[in-house]
């Protein structure tokens, strides 16, 4: 099975955001050491407890520390961009760092309603819009624009020699099958939709409609997973998400992700319970044993080609952690990564 990581750049309460960067570049390292697939950055603004906003930027920074492993946009949010802006970006990467490139392509906001109209005075709109400006990126990243349409003399340059490989990203059936009819690879989120995945993944692969001969259909699923030494272990570590996630929900979690005594300490009420028994429905918490059944049942429950693991938690040794045992255990070959305090 491949995995593959999906970062958010969680800062602690703890933390700078300069230090949860620095962090986010020894995940990949990490990663790559692990046998991980593919590093992809998310896009957010403005949002407490999530560093980045920029995810071309950290990705020239972390490319210019790894060596194989892919990296990519988890992901750009088209509707605040203009599509030939991001291929520049994204062949510029490309050019950097050959065939390593994955460009993410997704069409939430990121942010509240403030940050939507900072960035963008017509993001309602270009959401609307949103098929075309993904027609209009593909073909400036292909190079290949008509001959009669306005920009069939223009390039996104520099061209790649191996350009960047969009994938879209969505947690419905829209966006699966806007994916299935450009012929793209389809990222679906499972850490954050509540509609049935499955069934939306086995529409995106009947109607899949190739953009070129011999290509075929591919998943990823992203999930959020945090692993332990033991299930307790995790469990102990989730709580700091846990509690976060319901601060998030609530407004508050201002000072960043809470430290595992200060979840501990956290007074739940019962509708807040529920709601945690319905984040936990969504996620895997366990030791590796667990996790690893947990993952290949959902794999094969969404025919998937890959998982994508998102993982948060307090201390940041902590989630290379859960990442380590979980390719210890997943991948054969796995490597022990020797990880200072460890």
């Amino acid at each position: 099975m491949r995995l593959s990581i999906l970062d958010q750049s969680p800062i602690s309460s703890n933390q700078t955001p300069q230090d949860a960067l620095n962090w986010s570049m020894k995940l990949a390292q990490a990663g790559e050491a692990l046998g991980y697939t593919r590093y992809w950055i998310a896009e957010h603004h403005d949002l407490s407890g999530l560093a980045c906003p920029a995810p071309e930027v950290l990705l020239s920074y972390i490319g210019a520390n790894t060596n194989r492993i892919r990296i990519g946009s988890g992901a750009v949010l088209l509707p605040h961009y203009r599509p030939y802006k991001v291929a520049e970006l994204f062949n510029t990467l490309a050019t950097l760092f050959p065939n390593r490139i994955d460009l993410g392509i997704g069409r939430a906001p990121g942010g509240s309603a403030e940050a939507m109209t900072a960035l963008s005075d017509n993001f309602i709109k270009n959401v609307g819009n949103f098929p075309a400006l993904l027609r209009d990126l593909l073909h400036f990243l292909n190079d290949d624009f008509p001959t009669d349409t306005e920009y069939s003399k223009l390039s996104a340059s520099p061209i790649p020699e191996n350009p960047p490989v969009p994938w879209l990203l969505g947690t419905g059936k829209k966006s699966a099958l806007l994916a299935a009819e450009n012929g793209l690879p389809y990222t679906f989120g499972h850490f954050m939709s509540d509609h049935d995945g499955a069934a939306i993944i086995r529409e995106y692969i009947d109607t899949f409609k190739p953009r070129r001969e011999g290509q075929t259909p591919q998943v990823i699923v992203t999930v959020n997973v945090i692993c332990g030494e033991t299930a307790e272990k995790a469990e102990e570590v989730a709580a700091s998400f846990l509690i976060w996630s319901l601060q998030m929900d609530k407004g508050e979690g201002h000072q960043g992700i809470p430290s595992i005594n200060e979840a501990e300490q956290y007074k739940l009420t019962e509708k807040e319970i529920e709601k945690l028994d319905k984040v936990r429905q969504s996620m895997i918490i366990g030791n590796p044993y667990e996790v690893k059944q947990k993952l290949f049942e959902l794999k094969t429950k969404y025919q998937a080609d890959e998982m994508m693991i998102n993982t948060i938690s307090y201390l940041p040794e902590d989630r290379i952690r859960s990442y380590e045992l979980i390719a210890k255990e997943v991948f054969s070959e796995g490597k022990h990564l020797k990880l200072k305090g460890h």
